[in-house]
């Protein structure tokens, strides 16, 4: 069983100076207070402004009124208040990662990708443009093709990665000319909440307003009819709901959504070699990750071997509060996540399944559960056919190619994936037979704001980062003259 700490050794938690109010048309607003969990402890440890439909109302009209005027600024001026944002961040990069670890409960080295990530998307991003496309230009006439921005944008984040996730949504859509309203998740809206505000120095008012708010504050974000784009990530179920709503007023739709991502490892690996990588392909952020591995298909010839590195690696993984320096990993966010995961090994092990890691919660303060490894149960079993969204991996044997490429395939899901083995040509051919819309081989979660990322089948609906994630926070249009 990984090792359990609870108690961060010789920290002190540190909040940033600010009541994290939220930020309308500039200025900061604030509101009724509702109190945030420290997911490692289960306590309050902060309080924020929450809105309601009123300062809803208020966001989008404030968002509504400053695009014209940020949609004709230059390219070049958009790309430097984007880069004063990451410079912003840079500054406060400390107090960010400790503040987002104590909302969000991951290890300090989780904290240091996410915000660091923050920092380099802002710098990449602000570097990026869509040229206009001259289709013709003879003496018959001209034929332009250029990118103009849609207007206001709501964007609907999440609680594993609540930074990050929601810099691939503003950075983008600032840049293309779009003005925006955020609504963070419940559980973790600090972090969101202190970049909004802090951003009032830098941005023009109302480009960029935060507001916290429940699910209803959600559901009357993706019905205004003054909202011309949603960009959510969050789960498959809501996924559906945000897309009926977009119906209203033909929304154009960014939709991020779930996975059951599989990884195949091929005969011809190093067992012993390959368990950190592949622990961690499944665990980082305590396996609350979307593209999180969350079924592994080991070939029967070498499933013995791996699945015992893989225990013998997770029993030297500690698990404990983020603010301590020893931990790696920390608890799940939320108590209804944490119940969602308890219940679902308590299901595995009342259907007689057998567990080489893990299976039991110990009760106590804080949302932690230890890493469980269950070995090959069936594929319907509901640890096989539900995304855990938590640190629960089932171990699979398979036999042939065919067998398990079929296996990996049968889902509704098609976020992404991973294959292992020293064959790169087979490894590729067996990648070329997934259906998903990221395949790593022998690397895992690598992201850029070069590279385009999107779910296949009910994954998803369009393109995060790259240039293809920028064009969709604008429209087309194709400008044709001829002389007269």
């Amino acid at each position: 069983m990984s090792q359990l700490r609870k108690e961060p050794a010789n920290t002190k938690p540190l909040l940033p100076n600010t009541r994290f109010p939220l930020s309308i048309a500039g200025v900061s607003v604030h509101a009724e207070r509702q109190g945030v969990i420290n997911p490692a402890t289960g306590e309050v440890f902060a309080e924020h402004s929450v809105g309601g439909r009123k300062e809803l109302e208020a966001a989008v009209e404030s968002a509504r009124s400053a695009f014209p005027a940020w949609s004709q600024t230059s390219l070049a001026y958009r790309q430097s208040k984007i880069t004063e944002l990451a410079e912003m961040l840079v500054l406060h990069q400390e107090d960010f990662m400790r503040l987002l670890t104590l909302e969000q409960g991951k290890a300090r080295a989780g904290a240091e990708w996410e915000i660091g990530g923050c920092i380099y998307w802002l710098q990449e991003i602000a570097k990026q443009s869509l040229p206009e496309k001259v289709v013709r230009d003879d003496a018959e006439g001209r034929v332009v093709t250029r990118h103009v921005p849609l207007g206001v944008v709501g964007a609907i984040t999440p609680w594993n990665f609540p930074m990050l996730l929601a810099l691939w949504k503003i950075a983008p859509a600032l840049l293309a000319g779009n003005t925006l309203v955020v609504k963070p998740s419940p559980y973790t809206p600090l972090c969101t909440l202190w970049f909004g505000e802090l951003a009032q120095a830098i941005l023009p008012p109302g480009v960029l307003n935060v507001v916290a708010g429940g699910n209803d504050m959600g559901q009357w974000l993706t019905e205004h009819p003054l909202v011309d784009k949603i960009s959510f990530t969050g789960s498959t179920a809501t996924g559906r709901l945000v897309m009926k709503s977009a119906a209203s007023n033909i929304k154009r739709v960014t939709l991020e959504l779930g996975g059951n991502d599989p990884a195949i490892v091929l005969p011809d690996v190093d067992p012993r070699a390959i368990a950190k990588e592949l622990f961690w392909a499944a665990f980082q952020n305590s396996a609350q990750f979307c593209v999180a591995t969350k079924r592994l298909y080991i070939h029967d010839s070498i499933y013995d071997e791996v699945a015992q590195a893989l225990s013998e690696y997770a029993a030297q993984v500690t698990l404990g509060n983020g603010l301590d320096p020893e931990t790696k990993l920390g608890p799940l966010q939320n108590q209804m996540q944490y119940d969602k995961v308890c219940d679902l090994i308590e299901s595995s092990r009342n259907a007689g399944l057998r567990f080489l890691a893990g299976g039991e919660v110990p009760r106590g303060k804080g949302y932690f559960i230890p890493i469980t490894l269950i070995d090959n149960p069936p594929d319907d079993a509901r640890c096989v056919v539900e995304e855990a969204f938590g640190p629960v991996l089932p171990l699979l044997r398979y036999y042939s190619i065919d067998e398990v490429v079929e296996r990996a395939n049968s889902t509704e899901y098609g976020l992404a994936a991973s294959i292992w083995g020293r064959d790169l040509e087979q490894a590729q051919a067996v990648a070329q037979r997934i259906q998903a819309g990221t395949v790593w081989i022998n690397q895992v979660h690598v992201f850029s704001p070069h590279i385009a990322f999107g779910g296949h089948k009910q994954s998803g609906l369009g393109i995060e980062n790259a240039l293809d994630g920028l064009s969709e926070y604008t429209n087309v249009q194709t400008i044709m003259s001829r002389p007269l």
